[in-house]
């Protein structure tokens, strides 16, 4: 494998675990930047690195992406890609633009346990008749944390399910029935597929940023049926462990899409990245 030489930006907790989930792949982390980064990066004097990682809070991830895009350096960035619609947009055009990899770091996507749903629920549902009886809950909810206060909890966490509902059906097909944000830690979201092979199929979504429980979970209702699944593995204490799979799965993608390999389902993930951005503002 190539080694890559890479600039990180943001050093809390999730740059904390990309660079280390990074280094076991052999990639070498020039420069770790934090506050006062952009600053630092003007000053043009360092050599070009093979990435860059953004995980600087995500009112900075605009800022710092077009950055690095302007300059045809590929970009993982984590989610959410930006905090508004065109903000999203402008740098998913830059990025076609410029014929340069832009990546976002949505892992729960990538979660074992997640992919093993997918695989068996859309067979269910190619199985079906009827689209239209089924119903899906995603639930996610967790205590109070000084962590990404500068968003609300849509552009937070409630981005991590509709990026898993987004492999899942395409968002043209989808209509955002209601959306209620009932605090900046709370938000919940109503969205139907209206048309193509799945059309009628439902979706609610819980995203509790200041709950007394811990959920991760996609519930099924069907024809009188029910099922659940749970997306988290549990410590002993009942807190969520974190799944060090989703990254490694993640991170193994995005270096193949780096070494050329998928372009189009890179493309295309850039594209659902802004889409979802545009679903969790409305």
């Amino acid at each position: 494998m190539k080694e890559y030489s890479a600039i990180l930006i943001g050093c809390g907790t999730m740059g904390n675990r990309h660079r280390s989930r990074f280094e076991e792949n052999g990639v070498r982390f020039t420069d770790v930047l934090d506050a006062g980064a952009m600053e630092i990066l003007q000053q043009g004097n360092r050599k070009r690195p093979d990435f860059a990682v953004v995980a600087s809070p995500a009112s900075t991830h605009y800022e710092y992406t077009k950055f690095f895009l302007e300059r045809k350096v590929p970009v993982m960035v984590e989610k959410p890609l930006a905090v508004t619609a065109a903000e999203a947009r402008e740098l998913v055009e830059l990025s076609e633009k410029n014929d340069t990899l832009l990546f976002v770091a949505q892992s729960e996507c990538f979660n074992p346990i997640f992919l093993n749903f997918r695989k068996h629920f859309l067979a269910e549902l190619h199985s079906m008749n009827n689209a239209g009886s089924v119903r899906m809950e995603f639930r996610r909810e967790h205590g109070y944390t000084d962590r990404c206060r500068d968003v609300d909890v849509s552009l937070d966490i409630l981005v991590h399910d509709l990026s898993m509902f987004l492999t899942m059906f395409d968002y043209g097909d989808v209509q955002v029935i209601e959306n209620n944000r009932v605090s900046p830690d709370r938000s919940t979201m109503t969205l139907k597929v209206c048309k193509g092979p799945f059309a009628g199929l439902m979706a609610d979504f819980i995203a509790d940023r200041n709950s007394p429980n811990d959920v991760r979970t996609i519930s099924v209702k069907f024809d009188g049926s029910e099922y659940s699944v749970c997306l988290a593995r549990y410590l002993p204490s009942g807190h969520i462990a974190h799944i060090p799979d989703s990254l490694d799965n993640e991170h193994k993608f995005f270096l193949k899409l780096l070494a050329g390999a998928c372009k189009e389902w890179g493309i295309r993930s850039a594209r659902a990245a802004a889409q979802i951005v545009e679903l969790a503002t409305r």
